[in-house]
């Protein structure tokens, strides 16, 4: 399946080899990437082509996000195991500046979320913002996610979020 999720708004797709040079790009935005760790462009190289390698592997991995209207990129989004709790599944998201405030990032999260629940039989999806991405949490806690404590990844202090099935 190439396309994981679709509507008016939104298209959710497995990203094609040729879109490269979109992905690492749309890191080069400052504003973007404030709250993620710091990567350099290999390091975004790496983790592009990483990404058909979980293709490989089953229904995990990194999306693309795109307008529907337009096929403009807007960002990315990824399902993957919590790496510091393996039982546990791992959500995450980035958008374009442009697009921020227009209620795609409740749309990327409530799409993970079906997602994930049709897909695995884990019982709790998680996700982690760092402290000072409100607007994050925001959406998190929109979706029914409940902050469960910190997280250190990368040398950076998280918040967790956790949703456990059964809440849904």
């Amino acid at each position: 399946m190439t396309t994981m999720y679709l509507s008016t708004t939104i298209v959710i797709k497995r990203f094609r080899p040729s879109d490269e040079q979109l992905f690492c790009d749309f890191f080069d935005d400052p504003e973007v990437i404030r709250y993620l760790p710091a990567n350099s462009k290999k390091d975004y190289k790496t983790l592009f082509h990483k990404t058909f390698e979980d293709y490989q592997k089953g229904f995990m991995g990194r999306w693309g996000v795109y307008d529907t209207a337009n096929g403009d990129f807007i960002g990315n989004c990824v399902l993957r195991i919590l790496a510091e709790d393996e039982s546990a599944m791992e959500i995450g998201y980035s958008i374009g500046k442009k697009y921020w405030g227009m209620g795609l990032g409740s749309e990327i999260v409530s799409a993970l979320v079906k997602y994930t629940f049709s897909n695995t039989q884990h019982g709790d999806l998680t996700a982690l913002t760092h402290p000072d991405n409100i607007a994050s949490q925001k959406v998190l806690e929109k979706a029914g996610f409940v902050r469960n404590g910190n997280i250190e990844r990368h040398g950076n202090a998280l918040y967790l979020f956790r949703l456990e099935r059964n809440n849904i």
